[in-house]
């Protein structure tokens, strides 16, 4: 019996099979993008950078080279600059004096300091740099007269750096209190603008909430209500300073839920329980939408964040002390050892 060869349809479905990459691989694209070498030169004396290469000049640096990025094709100006013609924006994460001294005394063991700061020239006449903080100061520490930089003319770079942080990633709080400080920074700048149009900068909408309660209470465990808010909280069509008031009292409920918590964990405590897991765990019991899952497409949260604060608010003042079983928290334990 000889066999079947297989049609024009499962030649090709075979053929696409073969394309695909094995799982875990990483495929790179065939259409190539971006600009060649020849396109990337650019001369320190063009157009595209020489107001640029001036304000680097005034602040007492110097320019080292141009070039035009090669995946944009934006100018950049390769620069040494002063330590203190360079500002870190007032929005990136607060400065770790342990993480800055490790930093200084790695680059003094190695000899070298490699890596250049990015640096964007303000609307102020200032230059800022949106993700170089610890670096600097490690620079400050070491006594560096001067520091390399990439230099960008592109001032909204500063409002779309954090996506690039990918390498050394925030933890929860360091990335809540980076987007609220950008949304009122963007909020001043432009009161008009609306909350969805700055989506990517924000990247998730419940970062904003979160922001709000680590300002008024750093040590806030954010962590155990961030899986409740990814489903109620969404990004809204109102404009920023309005929408920043109804998360100001958004975050203000959260912060009453969150005293409320505080009070049935010391009480679980008082009854032998002492599990790290324990704000996690009532948290999660008068989570209103612990179990909804969003259907394939869905966009609109599974409650409006207003009624399911509400629901939040009235489980957490009936919560049943006497419902929670060493059990129940061993099981709690043992999905927050698992790695995410």
């Amino acid at each position: 019996m000889g066999t079947r060869s297989p049609g024009k349809s499962g030649a090709k479905a075979t053929a696409a099979k073969r394309r695909q990459p094995a799982r875990g691989k990483l495929a790179p694209r065939r259409d190539k993008r971006g600009l060649s070498a020849e396109q990337i030169v650019l001369e320190r004396e063009a157009p595209e950078v020489a107001a640029l290469g001036q304000q680097v000049t005034r602040s007492g640096g110097a320019v080292i080279g141009a070039y035009r990025e090669p995946f944009s094709g934006r100018p950049l100006v390769l620069a040494a600059l002063p330590l203190e013609a360079v500002q870190p924006t007032p929005f990136q994460r607060d400065l770790s004096p342990t993480h800055t001294q490790r930093l200084a005394a790695k680059i003094e063991e190695s000899g070298s300091f490699l890596d250049p700061l990015i640096v964007v020239r303000g609307d102020d006449g200032k230059l800022w740099t949106p993700n170089g903080r610890h670096r600097l100061a490690a620079a400050k520490l070491l006594g560096l007269k001067q520091i390399t930089a990439l230099v960008s003319p592109d001032e909204d770079l500063v409002f779309r750096i954090l996506a690039l942080n990918t390498e050394k990633a925030h933890n929860l709080k360091d990335r809540a209190l980076e987007v609220i400080r950008m949304a009122r920074s963007l909020a001043a700048r432009n009161p008009r603008a609306k909350e969805t149009q700055f989506s990517a900068q924000f990247e998730s909408p419940e970062l904003l909430t979160l922001g709000i309660v680590y300002e008024r209470a750093p040590r806030f465990g954010g962590s155990a209500y961030n899986p409740f808010l990814k489903k109620v909280d969404r990004f809204g069509d109102r404009t920023l300073p309005v929408s920043l008031r109804d998360r100001e009292g958004w975050a203000a409920r959260i912060e009453q839920i969150d005293a409320q918590v505080g009070r049935i964990v010391s009480a679980l405590q008082e009854r032998g329980f002492k599990s790290p897991y324990l704000r996690n765990y009532v948290v999660a019991r008068i989570n209103p939408v612990r179990f909804q899952r969003p259907r394939k497409g869905q966009t609109e949260p599974s409650m409006p964040i207003g009624p399911a604060l509400t629901r939040m608010a009235a489980a957490a003042a009936k919560f049943d002390l006497g419902s929670v079983s060493a059990r129940d928290l061993a099981l709690v334990a043992a999905v927050g050892a698992e790695p995410a």
